[in-house]
């Protein structure tokens, strides 16, 4: 019986977590509705169809996101997120592969990879890919910087 009860509780756990886009350490999943934060998080990102699973994301000031990103398409990809200036450097940049910053990460085809940002100001973050034609095909989407 105890098995049971055990194997019951597991299904709801996993079954409210699909629904709610969490896991019950902390990792977080695209589009998420809360406002995540302060302190380190770490929110999973898919890259498929050369789109992001993250359009929208939510953070307090402070907090400090671990991007694991999965990319699943046969193309190599970049996530770069910053504000404006880092985003032109990038757009008009020929820089096909980025070296360990914070913030910008390359992903060779069917490759993971994981980059960290420390959202420190309020406003709107970017987060994009700038290879040929990829922002322009919808690969970008927004970071609300919110005060605690």
């Amino acid at each position: 019986m105890n098995r049971l009860v055990r194997a019951g509780v597991s299904i709801i756990v996993a079954v409210v977590t699909a629904i709610g886009g969490y896991t019950l350490n902390g990792t977080a999943h695209a589009d998420s509705s809360p406002v995540l934060g302060p302190g380190l998080v770490t929110v999973n990102v898919t890259i498929h169809y050369s789109h992001f699973s993250l359009a929208n994301l939510h953070v307090h000031q402070g907090t400090t996101v671990r991007f694991l990103i999965n990319n699943q398409d046969p193309i190599a990809h970049e996530f770069i997120v910053g504000d404006a200036s880092v985003q032109a450097l990038h757009e008009h940049g020929t820089e096909h592969v980025h070296p360990p910053v914070p913030g910008e990460v390359t992903l060779p085809p069917e490759q993971l990879g994981e980059t960290f940002y420390q959202f420190n100001q309020p406003g709107l973050t970017l987060f994009a890919c700038h290879f040929p034609g990829h922002f322009a095909y919808g690969m970008h989407g927004w970071i609300t910087v919110t005060n605690p």
